[in-house]
């Protein structure tokens, strides 16, 4: 595969996640697809590891039943060998109540014969969890600092 045909298929697997086209997306992955969010797995425990189509399934179901809306802008994709890089601003809209969570993420792609076998993603994960929890934990982190006397 060259690198032109590798950013194609991660500019599809985007557009279909987004979709919520689960079956789409699989398709373009390896049957034993990694997917690994550097996300604190205590508060958000869907994005830990997860290894193969049905597991990277659920993760992304479980999303999609705490999101009425996904969508994203790339800011910049990046393709070398069998390497995909992009830089990846998402939007979710929370099915709770509306509320938008948007954060910045960087999400490295490999492939291997045509297919995705890896996903690794790295977000700001305190801002992220600012915005799901709706609380402003620099501010909580203060109350329970010892004060200097």
């Amino acid at each position: 595969m060259n690198e032109q045909t590798n950013r194609e298929r991660v500019l599809k697997l985007l557009d279909a996640y987004s979709a919520s086209d689960f079956d789409k997306v699989l398709s373009l992955c390896s049957e034993d697809v990694e997917h690994l969010a550097s996300a604190p797995i205590d508060i958000l425990p869907h994005l830990g590891p997860r290894r193969g189509r049905s597991e990277v399934r659920r993760m992304w179901e479980t999303v999609r039943s705490r999101y009425v809306e996904r969508r994203h802008e790339v800011l910049a994709l990046i393709a070398e060998g069998d390497q995909v890089a992009a830089d990846l601003r998402i939007y979710l809209r929370k099915r709770s109540n509306d509320r938008i969570v948007r954060y910045d993420v960087a999400v490295f792609y490999t492939l291997k014969d045509g297919r995705i076998t890896r996903i690794r993603e790295i977000m700001d994960t305190f801002d992220l969890v600012q915005q799901v929890l709706e609380r402003d934990l620099a501010a909580l982190a203060m109350e329970h600092l010892p004060r200097e006397p």
